[in-house]
């Protein structure tokens, strides 16, 4: 079973308050742009494809509450700059964004359907590029292989099949036997999410702590490591959630291939390395609480949601398009193929 994260009809967003999970699955029903970018910043829904869908979605329902107060384009804008000051981190959001700026008109009527199809739009070519990168990431799953993955770069982040999950599911209805480690991911155990989401869909899962990864990368016979990220640099530093930097330098000396589901959406050409992306900091009681239980002792907090990793411990970028080197050259001649 793959739950659906993300729902619209008639004016109303219904998303899966991924905070409830696994212990219950609860839906939220949205129906003003604020409660879109509440949504976006509690972590309601997560993951950066989610993130880009749910947000073109909110400029709809923007539109909806026009009430005529002032000039609508004007008025658009706010809803616009509301929605991209929630997360600054994963760049979908504000890819979605700028799309959803082409289509605004002076014509309400006009503008509101013309937001609704490309929300649409936006969602069904997640599901595509999602199927894409299953299948560019199939041949790495040979009978009896074994992966670690980190954070959910799955269904519940996506629309569709995920993003470095999106192979998993793949094998799995082909009846390739393979296991998965999910690490955690500390603090908001995403990790654990993805681990929810393969078990119920019948994939071989294990759950391990963040800190355990380098013993699996020891003692197991890890084929590779296969994450998703938040922003890819033009050189191919790659930003995704907290954590992944570690993974990679323990995947690189054991010598085992560490690999990126990098869309090409999650690609930003503006900056030229990993260091000029900006990395959110989140609240510290995510550190100092687990649920409403105080765990840490009242000192100082460092929690920032993301790490990059450098393009030298990557072996590849999964896109949509096929596996690329994680370099520059590799990165503008891809974009330069989609552009012809």
């Amino acid at each position: 079973m793959i739950l659906q994260s993300i729902q619209y009809k008639d004016g109303v967003l219904t998303l899966l308050d991924q905070t409830k999970l696994p212990h219950d699955i609860q839906y939220v029903d949205c129906t003003d742009y604020e409660a879109v970018a509440v949504a976006i910043e509690d972590m309601i829904v997560r993951g950066a494809p989610a993130i880009g869908i749910t947000a073109a979605y909110g400029v709809v329902i923007g539109a909806l509450q026009y009430n005529g107060d002032k000039d609508f384009k004007i008025y658009m804008q706010d809803v616009i700059t509301r929605l991209s000051n929630t997360r600054p981190t994963a760049i979908n959001l504000l890819w979605a964004l700028g799309r959803t700026k082409e289509v605004i008109t002076e014509d309400v009527n006009q503008t509101i359907v013309a937001l609704e199809n490309l929300a649409q739009h936006i969602y069904e070519e997640d599901k595509s590029i999602n199927d894409r990168i299953g299948k560019h990431t199939l041949p790495l799953i040979k009978p009896n292989s074994t992966f670690i993955t980190h954070c959910n770069p799955g269904s519940l982040a996506t629309s569709a099949l995920g993003t470095a999950t999106a192979g998993f599911y793949l094998a799995h209805a082909q009846e390739i036997p393979f296991k998965v480690f999910s690490d955690e991911t500390r603090p908001r155990f995403q990790g654990a999410l993805t681990a929810f989401e393969l078990s119920q869909a019948g994939i071989d899962v294990t759950t391990i702590t963040d800190s355990t990864t380098a013993t699996v990368l020891q003692q197991q016979d890890v084929t590779a490591v296969i994450v998703g990220c938040d922003r890819v640099a033009l050189n191919g530093d790659v930003v995704n959630k907290i954590g992944t930097l570690p993974l990679a330098i323990a995947a690189k000396f054991y010598n085992v291939p560490f690999y990126v589901a990098a869309p090409t959406p999650t690609f930003d050409l503006t900056v030229s390395s990993g260091d000029a992306i900006p990395i959110e900091a989140r609240n510290t009681r995510e550190v100092t609480h687990i649920y409403d239980n105080k765990v840490a002792a009242d000192v100082a907090v460092y929690n920032p949601a993301f790490d990059i990793t450098p393009n030298s411990l990557i072996t590849g970028l999964i896109t949509e398009h096929g596996i690329i080197e994680a370099q520059e050259q590799a990165i503008t001649k891809l974009f330069e193929e989609i552009k012809a």
